[in-house]
Order: structure tokens, then C-alpha cells, then sequence
């Protein structure tokens, strides 16, 4: 009994160590202006589905974003900067970055793609 009880202490502070170490690069951090970001953002391609000014948002049609563990899909995000809206039309093809700012799924940067 002695023993199990040793062994499963042992395993639950080497998986602690491992989540710590695996979690490190997801935690926030603050970027230029002091909002809370996820490190590890990757540019994706996307097409641009619909632009929305009032709300401050963009819908995009986006491969698999690995910084947010998301797959494939369509969907709305906000924007960090109303003048991205300004740069882009529905049916842009477009790589960006999105990540989780202030806890909202957000478009951090974008640009036309070839």
C-alpha cells in the first residue's frame, strides 16, 4: 500500500512538471499596448465572409488556428484595430493572426494573400 501511495505521488508531480512545461508557451502575456494575449500565434490563410464596422468584427472561412486549438471553420471574431476592417472586403483571401485578447477570440493582424 505504502509503495502505490509512493508511486502515485511520484507520477502526479512529474505530470505536474509536464503540464507547467507544455502550458508555458499558452500562457498570457501582454503584448505592446498591456492587453493579455496568447503567445505562439501563426499566420492563417482565411477568406474574408463578412465585415461588420459597427460591431468591430470580421467573419472569416480559416484553416486550423494551433494557437487556439481550433480547427477549421467559419467564424466571427473582433478586431484588434478598426482600421483592419477598412483594408479588407467580403471574398478577400487574407493571413492573419488571431488570438485571445481580454478572453475575446480577436484578429490581431491581417493582410491580403496572394
Amino acid at each position: 500500500m505504502r509503495i502505490l501511495l509512493t508511486t502515485a505521488m511520484v507520477i502526479g508531480a512529474c505530470a505536474g512538471t509536464v503540464l507547467a512545461q507544455t502550458n508555458s508557451n499558452l500562457r498570457p502575456q501582454a503584448d505592446d499596448q498591456g492587453q493579455r494575449t496568447t503567445a505562439g500565434a501563426q499566420k492563417v490563410n482565411g477568406e474574408v465572409k463578412r465585415v461588420d464596422q459597427g460591431a468591430q468584427k470580421i467573419t472569416l472561412k480559416h484553416g486550423e488556428l494551433k494557437n487556439l486549438g481550433m480547427p477549421s471553420m467559419t467564424m466571427a471574431f473582433r478586431v484588434k484595430d478598426r482600421e483592419m476592417l477598412a483594408r479588407v472586403r467580403v471574398g478577400d483571401h487574407v493571413r492573419f493572426t488571431a488570438e485571445r485578447v481580454n478572453g475575446a477570440l480577436t484578429v490581431t493582424s491581417i493582410e491580403p494573400s496572394d
